[in-house]
């Protein structure tokens, strides 16, 4: 399987803040999530993938390229939508397309406009008139028009109300049935993640906590409940994110498989009960365990 990004102990430090030796891949044909919570490194990560900013150590390749020798050209294959949308705020939709199109190889005016009808985005409208639902479409336009290998967007839905997002996300999809391109996007809302993502990439405190095909860590991590009354010390060590309220005790574990056995006695007697969890809760035990 061919990876279109790969990144490898990528070091960015800050002065209250530190990117720790980040490493993920991802392959060609597929969508992959950045998760973490706000502040956790997902937009540094992704600043650095684009070469916006200098970062300390590490190693960056797209396309089996490295920008030092081939930033045009990776930059004409990728599609980039951040997470603020900076704009000539007094010039039109129609203005910027004119604009942005110089600096790209391969430019689909037809497309734009395309694009621009699905959205309901007009043309002859200021940038500084358009919503913000609006804005992140022109630049999703923006981005596509090129015909983009990769797409990378930092933080696309935030803010935006459910059916916005739908829209943007059955794009993101559309995106991948070219099975050459990929989509990296990073986002808090986990429920996009359960959506469209094929690879999850948890990120918590600038650290990448785990990296895995979505339905991996959705079958491997399970929610473990023992009931209030007893004790199972040997399990409490194996879960994250521990809760106790008046029901008894709860965590996550990745390791349920190899505790089957142990658990069988406790199941058969209803004082252990094992359910499926979600990314969202995954994320919620991991940022525990961290804090």
């Amino acid at each position: 399987m061919e990876n279109i990004l790969e990144i490898s102990n990528l070091r960015k430090e800050y002065e209250e803040f530190t990117l720790k030796d980040v490493s993920l891949t991802l392959p060609r044909g597929y969508i992959m999530g950045l998760v973490g919570p706000n502040g956790a490194g997902k937009s540094t990560t992704i600043k650095a993938i684009m070469n916006l900013i200098n970062y300390d150590s590490g190693k960056i390749k797209i396309f089996g390229r490295d920008y030092e020798n081939h930033e045009e050209e990776i930059k004409n294959r990728i599609g980039y939508v951040g997470e603020e949308q900076f704009f000539y705020e007094d010039m039109s939709v129609k203005w910027m397309e004119k604009f942005i199109s110089q600096h790209y190889i391969q430019w689909d005016r037809d497309e734009f406009y395309n694009l621009l009808e699905r959205f309901n985005v007009s043309s002859t409208k200021k940038v500084q008139e358009l919503s913000k639902g609006m804005r992140v479409k022109l630049s999703l336009a923006l981005a596509l028009a090129h015909n983009p290998e990769l797409l990378i967007l930092d933080e696309p839905t935030s803010g935006l109300d459910p059916v916005i997002r739908s829209e943007i996300l059955k794009i993101l999809l559309e995106v991948i049935q070219d099975e050459n391109k990929s989509v990296l996007f990073s986002t808090h809302i986990t429920e996009d993640i359960e959506k469209i993502a094929d690879y999850v990439t948890y990120i918590i405190d600038g650290e990448i906590i785990l990296s895995a095909p979505k339905d991996d860590i959705l079958g491997k991590w399970k929610s473990i409940h023992i009931k209030t009354g007893y004790e199972i010390p040997e399990l409490n060590s194996k879960l994250i994110g521990i809760e106790k309220n008046f029901f008894g005790i709860s965590g996550l574990t990745d390791q349920y498989e190899s505790m089957k056995s142990m658990l069988k006695p406790y199941l058969e007697k209803d004082i252990v009960r094992v359910e499926n969890t979600s990314i969202d809760q995954i994320l919620i035990s991991f940022v525990k365990e961290e804090k």
